[in-house]
């Protein structure tokens, strides 16, 4: 357990592995699954419990047999075994229905810039070739998604890249599934580009109401670098995009402020405004989740290549995510600061 929880936290610093909330991780011991609690944050498993105790034989039951209850897993709580108000993950059947003790979930932005692409099954064949692995094209998280899982693992599957989505990785100990997810991570690393400057007088002109220039000065590289913007522009590239940045990206026309902008979207507080050519603007309310979801775009957007065939998720893919009360309950533990 406690390797697990070292893990964890490790992982969670690597903002090229998991972004904010984002990625979950569990073990299976003596019956129970301790997986991460929906909405906590892994780089703070060594300050603050993030596990929540689950009976998964359960949940497996509960998967066949079509329960409802598996969308959120919070009826398959072991209160016995803890006092935590939390909610286990809403990804909590992924973990179940891999049969290793060991399971790490992560937002690989490696994994991501290939899993977000149309022709993503065959680069992984490439890419993966002599591993255990299977590719599931996108499903929303929660039981369905597990569900997805069964049908395209096979014996001994211990690596599954989930569709415009991420990665998940399994071993029998903690130092196995740590060794793994390097190795994917690995192998399906891209250069990531080299952006221009920002233009600090235009995001001078077009910020106000709220709306500044980011610090992070990767982040400008959305606006700057012409593939990054052309990509973002295709739409969201995976789930935490839509449920802690809003659908796809609010940028300015020539003439636009960020408020303006903003307004014209129907999204009057977004927290995140691309000026085209110049940079980015935060808005001031932009949660700890927000920022680091931006930054994961910035991140990427750079490693991929003009010629990539994007392939984001749909108007339908977004409405469901943003009308999932999983995913509203993570948005609600949003505005505590790691």
């Amino acid at each position: 357990m406690q390797d697990l929880i070292a893990l964890a936290a490790s992982l969670g610093r690597d903002r090229l592995v998991v972004q904010g909330p984002g990625g979950n991780i569990s073990l299976k011991q003596d019956g129970v699954m301790w997986v991460k609690a929906s909405g906590t944050w892994m780089m703070e498993a060594e300050s603050r419990p993030i596990l929540i105790p689950v009976n998964f034989t359960a949940v497996l039951d509960g998967l066949a047999a079509g329960d409802p209850a598996c969308e959120t897993c919070s009826s398959f709580v072991r209160h016995d075994l803890t006092r935590s108000a939390l909610r286990p993950s809403i990804e909590t059947t992924l973990h179940a229905v891999m049969p290793q003790k060991v399971v790490v979930h992560v937002h690989c932005v490696e994994t991501i810039s290939i899993a977000c692409l149309a022709d993503a099954a065959d680069r992984l064949a490439a890419s993966l070739q002599g591993l255990n692995w299977a590719f599931v094209p996108y499903v929303r998280p929660g039981a369905s998604l597990g569900r997805a899982m069964v049908e395209h693992m096979r014996n001994g599957t211990n690596i599954l890249v989930l569709g415009k989505h991420g990665l998940v990785v399994a071993g029998d100990t903690v130092d196995e599934a740590a060794r793994l997810r390097a190795e994917v991570s690995r192998r399906l690393a891209r250069v990531a580009r080299a952006a221009p400057r920002a233009d600090r007088e235009m995001l001078r002109r077009a910020q106000g109401g709220g709306y500044s220039p980011a610090e992070d000065d990767a982040l400008h590289a959305i606006a700057t670098d012409s593939v990054s913007l052309a990509a973002a522009r295709c739409g969201s590239l995976y789930p935490d995009h839509v449920v802690f940045l809003g659908p796809g990206i609010v940028e300015t026309d020539t003439t636009e402020t960020a408020t303006d902008a903003a307004r014209r979207a129907g999204r009057p507080d977004a927290p995140i405004v691309i000026v085209p050519g110049a940079g980015v603007l935060l808005h001031g309310a932009a949660t700890p989740s927000a920022l680091a979801l931006a930054r994961c775009l910035a991140d990427v957007t750079c490693r991929l290549a003009g010629n990539d065939p994007v392939d984001p998720l749909s108007a339908t893919d977004e409405a469901q995510l943003l009308d999932w009360d999983a995913e509203k309950y993570r948005q609600s533990l949003d505005q505590r600061v790691p």
